[in-house]
C-alpha cells in the first residue's frame, strides 16, 4: 500500500508536466468550433451593454434562437427587434434574476414557449460605485442578489435539462475586478469574486458530465453605460474594451469550449503578480495606475 502511494506521488509531477506541455501545444493549434445552428441561447441582462452585443453576436454566428432576459422591457424590445430585422429568431421575457421565484416561473414559460435552453449566458449585473460606509444597505443586497445569487437561480433552472440532454453550456460574464478589486466598487468586486468562485466550482463539478461545458469571461474595464464616468489613469496603456469585442471573444470562447477567458490576455499577468508580490508593492502599483481614485468620477447608468 505504501509502495503504491509512493508511486503515485512520484507519478503526479510527471503527469502535471505532461498536461501543461500538452495544453500549451494544443493552444497553438486551430481549435474546432462548435456549430451554433441548433443552439438556443438565453442571455440575462440582454437588453443593453455587453448583453445586447452578445445577443447580436450569437445571432450573427448562426444561433437557432436568442432569448433575452432583463428588467427593462424597453431595452429588451429594442434589441430583440434589431436582431429580428437581421433575419435571426429572437424573443424576450421580462425577468429579474434577483427574484428566485420569478426566475423559476419564467424558465418554465421559456421551456413551454421556446424549448430547451442549451447555452445560458449569465450576464446581468449592477454596480453602485460607492465605498462600504457610503453604501445603502439595500443597494448592497441588491448587488449580491443580482450579480451572485441570480446565477444560482438561473443555473439551477436550466442546468438539469442540459445534463439530461448531455448537451449544454453555462457562460458567466465576470470581471477582472473579481481578482483585483478596487476601492469605490466594493459591492461589485465582492459579488464578482463570489461569482468567480461559483463558476470555478461549477466547472470542476461538471468535469464528468459529458457534453456540458462552462466558460467564464474576465474582462478589463469595458466601455458601457454601467461604468459611465470611471476613469483610467493611463488610457493609452490600458484602453477600455469595446463591448462588441468582448462579445466576439466570448462567443469564440464558447464555440471552442474555453473554460476561462481573460480580456485582454495581459490581465493574466496581473493575477500572477498578485499571487507572489508583497502587499506594499501591490499598493504602489494601485497608486501608480490610479485605481485608488478611478471611481471618484463614477456616474453609472442614467
Amino acid at each position: 500500500m505504501e509502495l503504491k502511494i509512493a508511486y503515485r506521488m512520484l507519478l503526479f509531477p510527471i503527469q502535471m508536466f505532461y498536461h501543461i506541455v500538452r495544453a500549451s501545444l494544443l493552444s497553438l493549434l486551430p481549435s474546432s468550433k462548435k456549430d451554433l445552428s441548433k443552439e438556443v441561447v438565453l442571455i440575462t441582462g440582454g437588453g443593453r451593454g455587453i448583453g445586447s452585443h452578445l445577443a447580436k453576436e450569437f445571432a450573427k454566428q448562426g444561433a437557432k434562437k436568442v432569448i433575452l432576459w432583463g428588467r427593462t422591457e424597453k431595452c429588451l424590445k429594442k434589441t430583440a427587434e434589431e436582431i429580428s430585422l437581421s433575419g435571426s429568431d429572437c424573443c424576450y421575457f421580462v425577468c429579474d434574476v434577483a427574484n428566485r421565484d420569478e426566475v423559476y416561473k419564467q424558465a418554465k414559460v421559456v421551456r413551454e414557449k421556446v424549448g430547451d435552453v442549451t447555452i445560458l449566458v449569465n450576464n446581468a449585473a449592477v454596480v453602485h460605485g460607492k465605498g462600504l460606509m457610503d453604501s445603502d444597505d439595500d443597494a448592497l443586497l441588491k448587488t449580491q442578489h443580482i450579480n451572485t445569487l441570480g446565477q444560482f437561480w438561473t443555473t439551477k433552472a436550466f442546468l438539469p435539462r442540459m445534463l439530461e440532454l448531455q448537451h449544454g453550456h453555462v457562460v458567466c460574464i465576470n470581471s477582472i475586478l473579481s481578482q483585483s478589486p478596487i476601492p469605490g466598487a466594493i459591492d461589485y468586486c465582492t459579488s464578482k469574486a463570489s461569482s468567480l468562485a461559483f463558476m470555478e466550482s461549477l466547472t470542476l463539478g461538471l468535469l464528468d458530465c459529458p457534453g456540458v461545458s462552462c466558460t467564464t469571461v474576465l474582462p478589463f474595464h469595458t466601455n458601457t453605460e454601467m461604468f459611465r464616468g470611471m476613469r483610467v489613469r493611463f488610457p493609452q496603456l490600458f484602453p477600455p474594451l469595446k463591448p462588441e469585442v468582448v462579445a466576439q471573444k466570448t462567443v469564440a470562447a464558447v464555440r471552442t469550449n474555453k473554460a476561462f477567458l481573460y480580456l485582454p490576455w495581459t490581465m493574466r499577468v496581473l493575477v500572477i503578480l498578485k499571487s507572489f508580490m508583497p502587499q506594499v508593492a501591490l499598493e504602489e502599483i494601485h497608486r501608480f495606475s490610479g485605481s485608488y481614485t478611478c471611481m471618484n468620477t463614477f456616474k453609472g447608468r442614467t
